[in-house]
């Protein structure tokens, strides 16, 4: 296979293709969890770590997204909790599942809020340890996962479980295993997928969400730019009814 740009392009097209297509049902059953959701009041937490953390900056506080998300990542253990600066330098943070009660229990969780977790492999122990508290406590679970790269790693978290086991709603990303779609002669591979394709499902998710809303006649609470005339006062109003409940307004 070539490597360059136009075969990248060849590839993440094809692939994007594919995921639109056949996680179409998917798409509109989380679109489904969402609403509930927010139906009761609830809002969307979404958390990944590594590069999975542009899903859930796709899902929470972005314009043209729902405004009632919440964004969680590593990082809040030092933001929000007492751990120092150091922790985050830990390469293997994301792989403890302990930091996985910290992160739930220093966001603004309420019963009614439904959570999207992104992880390309699924296996790792701070990401199925929060899959299964999230399912713990009783809220519904979209997951975004390489199914391909899943099945083929075992799990590092003690219960040899994966985030996948967890989950309502399962899309898979199309990544191939390792994420990487073009071979380098000699190995290995360049050119992610899972970035792209887990943004298309992020962004497919909340046009759902905002088309079920339109249909039933209400007005979806969604951001505008803030760079564009009149977007920090839409925005700020729409945020004050969910102060306390989504990091922005705490």
């Amino acid at each position: 296979m070539t490597v360059d740009a136009a075969a990248y392009l060849r590839e993440i097209s094809a692939t994007v293709e594919r995921v639109a297509a056949a996680e179409a049902g998917n798409v509109r059953r989380a679109a489904d969890a969402f609403v509930r959701a927010l139906d009761r009041g609830g809002v969307v937490h979404a958390f990944g770590c590594g590069h999975s953390e542009a899903f859930a900056m796709e899902i929470a506080g972005r314009a043209g997204g729902l405004v009632p998300t919440n964004r969680i990542a590593l990082r809040d253990v030092v933001l929000y909790g007492d751990q120092p600066r150091a922790v985050l330098d830990d390469p293997m943070l994301e792989r403890d599942p302990a930091v996985a009660h910290r992160l739930y229990d220093l966001a603004p969780v309420k019963p009614q809020d439904v959570f999207a977790v992104a992880s390309n492999s699924g296996v790792n122990g701070a990401v199925v340890e929060f899959g299964s508290l999230v399912k713990e406590r009783g809220h519904e679970l979209v997951v975004v996962t390489s199914v391909r790269h899943s099945a083929g790693v075992a799990s590092r978290h003690p219960s040899g479980r994966k985030l996948t086991d967890f989950a309502d709603v399962v899309l898979d990303n199309g990544a191939p295993f390792g994420d990487a779609a073009l071979p380098i002669p000699g190995g290995g591979a360049v050119g992610a997928i899972s970035s792209i394709t887990a943004a298309l499902l992020a962004q497919q998710i909340t046009v759902e969400v905002v088309r079920t809303l339109l249909d039933r006649g209400d007005r979806p609470p969604v951001y505008l730019s803030a760079n564009v005339p009149g977007g920090d006062v839409h925005n700020a109003e729409i945020e004050a009814r969910y102060a306390g409940r989504i990091r922005r307004t705490a």
